[in-house]
């Protein structure tokens, strides 16, 4: 067993540790590195707390690391890149479910404390389980949404704010009959109403703000674990849970002012909805097949491939990257445009072009490209709808009307490698898909691409 004065400096480690793997997630070149200093961080917090003082090292224990450990693997090692939002969502759920059973645990098991120190234990608990439960529903939903089981599209109750608030305010209630005195009962109600805010929070979110869901979700888990680090005594939970509660905040505060979303009118729901009749869609849209593409490409100098997460469901990443190769030895100059919320997580599309080998040099962000589209002669897109949507700038009814997208619209020609004429995520319709300059290059991505590089020696 490790003395107090080592476990602090494992612990003192170990935030060091986090601090490294945060910084180091700023850029590609540096990611793959940050991730094994959170790794080994983990590694000895979890070290340092199992064989700390005050832990009993029982069978119960062991067996329940080693079957956490061998799910963990399980699932990293079995989860595509498709599946990744969905796993995030899903794992930030088990946080929010460990804050809210640790601290019904300490309203069970912990008696006797007395003033200040009665009273501070019990905010606690009730913080902790509040936020858990949110989380805990809310990332459900969210894993619902992600993976196709639930709806995309926002769920618009009457009076959602005004039941929100109730539903918030009943909370506070029950915090001040529990700390009365009034019994248990009252953080048990107080559990069941915070798993309906979570669940009702995220439901009222739109497909096209997910993204934004999932790192907020992210920041809720990490005020569930600094809360319970509180409960606990745990010094190293309270930094590690503020480290990722302020980092998701602040990730989500990003998205929103690059989307021009409002912050809290996204985490509250219901924002983007239809404000009047859509604007009508004149034209048709007319297909392509590989033989035309490459004869574009043949001819084209300057090409950006725009990608979302339809390159994702087709895992066709490789592919666009030997697309790439080709065209580039060519000479052609070939880069790649990024939205803020391509795919349906934060640097969706940055893994998937990293993991293939695609050059960080030429992988650009919106607001560094967006101004080349009139002078590029072919964009191609691949699965994406919502960010390359001009309904965005040309209606005002539009549920995504104000959100900054790539003008792809504007260059010579544009290629839509799309399976079929259904609307993206967010069931928004795309006038992109009917101008004269756009052709359809209908089929799986994976197979289109695959077809098109048959042509591309």
């Amino acid at each position: 067993m490790l003395d107090a004065q080592i476990q602090t400096a494992a612990y003192i480690a170990a935030t060091v540790l986090f601090i490294l793997a945060l910084g180091g997630l700023k850029n590609q070149e540096s990611a793959k590195r940050s991730v094994w200093y959170g790794i080994v961080g983990m590694a000895i917090a979890v070290a340092a707390t199992v064989f700390g003082p005050g832990v009993g090292l029982g069978a119960v224990l062991l067996v329940a690391i080693a079957i956490g450990s061998v799910l963990g693997a399980i699932l990293a090692l079995k989860v595509e890149m498709t599946g990744m939002p969905q796993l995030v969502a899903m794992l930030h759920s088990f946080v929010g479910l460990a804050a809210v059973f640790i601290g019904i645990n300490s309203d069970l098991t912990v008696h006797g404390l007395e003033g200040a120190e009665k009273i501070i234990h019990e905010v606690e608990i009730f913080l902790g389980v509040f936020i858990g439960a949110v989380t805990f529903t809310g990332s459900i939903v969210a894993y619902g949404k992600l993976a196709g089981r639930i709806n995309g599209k926002a769920l618009i109750l009457p009076g959602r704010h005004l039941w929100n608030v109730l539903m918030v305010l009943a909370s506070l209630a029950l915090m001040v009959m529990y700390m009365q005195g009034a019994g248990s009962w009252t953080l048990y109600v107080m559990t069941l109403i915070a798993f309906v805010v979570g669940a009702h929070l995220v439901m009222a979110i739109g497909g096209a703000d997910m993204p934004v869901v999932v790192s907020m979700l992210n920041s809720y888990s990490g005020w569930a674990a600094a809360a319970t680090g509180f409960l606990l005594g745990n010094d190293l939970l309270i930094v590690t849970g503020a480290l990722v509660g302020s980092s998701g905040a602040i990730l989500s505060y990003i998205m929103c002012v690059a989307m021009n979303r409002k912050f809290l009118s996204v985490i509250l729901g219901g924002f983007g909805g239809q404000k009047g009749p859509a604007m009508e869609i004149e034209g048709e849209q007319v297909a392509i097949d590989a033989d035309g593409v490459a004869q574009a490409l043949e001819e084209a100098s300057e090409i950006i491939i725009v990608p979302g997460y339809g390159m994702a469901v087709a895992q066709a990443q490789q592919a666009v990257s030997e697309l790439t190769k080709r065209l580039r030895a060519r000479g052609k100059n070939v880069r790649f445009a990024i939205h803020p919320v391509a795919g349906r997580l934060p640097g969706h599309m940055n893994v998937l072009l990293a993991e293939a080998k695609v050059p960080y040099d030429i992988v650009l962000e919106m607001d560094e490209i967006n101004e080349d589209f009139p002078d590029t002669d072919v964009v191609i897109v691949i699965g994406s709808n919502d960010i390359v949507n001009p309904a965005a700038q040309e209606d005002p009814n539009s549920p995504i009307a104000g959100m900054p997208v790539l003008e792809v619209w504007k260059a010579k020609q544009v290629f839509v490698s799309k399976r079929g004429q259904g609307t993206g995520y967010s069931g928004i319709e795309n006038p992109l898909f009917f101008k004269e300059n756009t052709r359809m290059f209908y089929g799986d991505a994976k197979d289109s691409l695959n077809a098109l590089l048959s042509r591309i020696e």
